[in-house]
């Protein structure tokens, strides 16, 4: 017979469901706008075919960061510990977790590809967005063709991934058969995904339109080069100003605590702990070499 806390034990599935509607209520309650991407109403949609999220994904204004993550922390959500280095790895959302929830809740507050600031980015993405029941509750979700612009983003960031390419290709035969390209690309021009977007629009877009592509940023180019994240780091280094290396090259010798509990944040960090999590971390940093190794060439090339 399985035990009663075990039997009460919230599958994630069940998790990320009422995650939506426990993150709806916090923001109404504190006049917060906020919708949710991706997720299990973007396959409701018929956005993204049928799969089991594993977390909640909230978008809100900047300015609202910091009182939506107070409103989390009052009902025990906790920030997770990450990587302080924001040049190599520019932070877009805050992931925080809870002791007796099985999912986790990541507030976002730009999406990379959009280089236009990001309170003007929310401006236009809420602009955007529709009322849709999920739980019992009154959620706010992506129109369709935000909802594709959002998740051809995210898909672009790793176009070297069959699954990547498989999401692209669904959500171009989407968009064609909807006639959403004309909405898509306006949105991409007004936040200014225009250059991330580009191997995206190019093929549904008509020959008779022209758009005047614009190049894309260090940050987007750095991302697509960047396959591991030990590529990701070495790269950062070669860019960053000479006066800066030395401290930067220090850190990716000897990490801060936050850089391995963002792995694990149940991890080790007695001293012995740290060793053992300092020498997996040179394993994997070893194995991934020959991958480092092409990711470095390309940037050269």
């Amino acid at each position: 017979m399985k035990d009663g806390a075990e039997e009460a034990q919230l599958k994630i599935s069940e998790a990320v469901l009422l995650g939506h509607a426990m993150v709806q209520r916090v923001a109404d309650g504190l006049g917060i706008r906020a919708f949710f991407i991706k997720g299990p109403a973007s396959v409701i949609q018929g956005l993204r075919l049928p799969k089991v999220s594993g977390d909640v994904d909230v978008f809100v204004s900047l300015e609202d960061l910091e009182e939506m993550l107070s409103g989390l922390r009052d009902r025990g959500w906790r920030q997770r510990p990450v990587d302080p280095d924001s040049r190599t790895f520019p932070k877009h959302s805050v992931t925080v977790d809870h002791p007796e929830w099985p999912c986790c809740i990541d507030v976002h507050f730009r999406f990379p590809g959009m280089e236009r600031e990001p309170a003007d980015c929310f401006d236009v993405m809420w602009a955007n967005t529709e009322d849709f029941e999920l739980a019992g509750q009154e959620v706010r979700i992506p129109s369709k063709a935000l909802g594709i612009l959002i998740l051809a983003l995210h898909a672009l960031r790793s176009p070297h991934l069959s699954q990547c390419r498989q999401e692209l290709e669904f959500l171009s035969d989407l968009a064609v058969r909807q006639s959403l390209a004309p909405a898509i690309l306006a949105m991409s021009t007004s936040t200014s995904a225009l250059a991330a977007m580009r191997p995206f629009l190019e093929d549904l877009l008509t020959h008779t339109l022209l758009v005047d592509w614009p190049n894309a940023s260090a940050e987007w180019r750095n991302r697509l080069l960047a396959k591991e994240p030990g590529s990701a780091r070495l790269i950062a280094i070669a860019q960053v100003p000479l006066r800066e290396k030395p401290r930067m090259l220090f850190r990716a010798v000897f990490p801060t605590p936050e850089v391995h509990l963002s792995r694990d944040i149940y991890a080790d960090m007695s001293f012995r702990g740290r060793l053992k999590s300092h020498r997996a971390r040179w394993v994997r940093f070893l194995r991934a070499l020959p991958r480092i190794a092409r990711d470095l060439k390309s940037v050269g090339d």
